[in-house]
């Protein structure tokens, strides 16, 4: 069987499957299996496949077909250009999420600074806007050590020596040995915010990530709503406060802030046009 026969038997099963995306997710599981970048397979596709790949690659598609994410069946994923490492332990990188990066990068033209990115995962927002901001320090913190892991591993892989990560329940690790509380000039996260009752925690994706990372009490607003009234403290004089949310929680992010005594108070967009990040300062003094 040529790679292109067998290209085409695995995107017809995904597509079987419901797959939105089943000839990209065919292409990407046999690039994986294969050790090759897509363009190879646009170049050889009438190369014979070896019995070892078929099966490999069958087992990858059954997975798949079963609504196992990509990124965790090959490991890894995109996100800012840059090939993260992914597994189970957290939340696969999307996007979406890329309009967070933007914005704190917009805010970020001092020659250098402090950038605190709370619920890390994987280490995507942090080691995108250290790949960006080599003059910056950031530090990224998760409550699970097996996420703090994956992303040290992949601040390594990327070799990003501006970028490191540590254990913490939210604030909770960041009072030094003195008692003083450290400070940021931007402070970013994408914390849970999905409603417990939320249909699409039982559809796509989402089914396999780990729930604590998705869920929030309160409507899905508990974790942002917490994160505006405790972030002031950890925040310098001028210092921002950016939160990734649900396209629906715009508002409800807006008037928390509004109400914390943030000023400059807006939102900006993602790739679809919803409302993704809301954002505040604090003020100067």
């Amino acid at each position: 069987m040529t790679l292109d026969a067998l290209l085409v038997e695995s995107a017809r099963r995904l597509a079987d499957a419901g797959s939105p995306s089943a000839r990209l997710d065919a292409e990407v599981l046999l690039c994986h299996v294969l050790g090759v970048e897509r363009a190879w397979l646009y170049t050889w596709g009438d190369r014979e496949a070896d019995d070892a790949a078929v099966g490999r690659l069958r087992e990858l598609v059954a997975r798949r077909a079963a609504g196992e994410p990509v990124a965790y069946l090959t490991g890894e994923r995109e996100f800012w250009g840059l090939r993260l490492a992914t597994d189970p332990s957290t939340l696969i990188p999307r996007p979406d999420t890329e309009t967070l990066v933007e914005a704190a990068l917009a805010l970020a033209q001092a020659p250098g600074g402090r950038l605190l990115d709370l619920g890390t995962g994987s280490g995507a927002i942090a080691l995108a806007f250290a790949s960006e901001r080599p003059a910056w320090r950031v530090l990224g913190l998760d409550i699970r050590p097996e996420a703090v892991a994956l992303a040290q591993r992949n601040a390594e892989r990327l070799a990003l020596a501006n970028a490191e990560f540590g254990e913490s329940d939210w604030f909770a690790a960041l009072a030094d040995e003195s008692g003083d509380t450290q400070r940021f000039a931007i402070i970013v996260s994408n914390p849970p915010y999905i409603a417990e009752d939320d249909p699409h925690l039982a559809a796509g994706d989402v089914r396999f990530e780990p729930r604590s990372a998705l869920v929030a009490d309160d409507a899905g607003l508990a974790d942002l709503r917490y994160l505006v009234k405790r972030a002031r403290q950890h925040l310098q004089p001028g210092g921002w406060l950016l939160l990734e949310h649900g396209w629906g929680q715009a508002a409800a992010v807006r008037e928390a802030l509004v109400a914390a005594g943030y000023g400059e108070v807006a939102s900006r967009r993602d790739l679809g046009g919803h409302e993704r990040v809301s954002l505040g300062k604090k003020a100067p003094r």
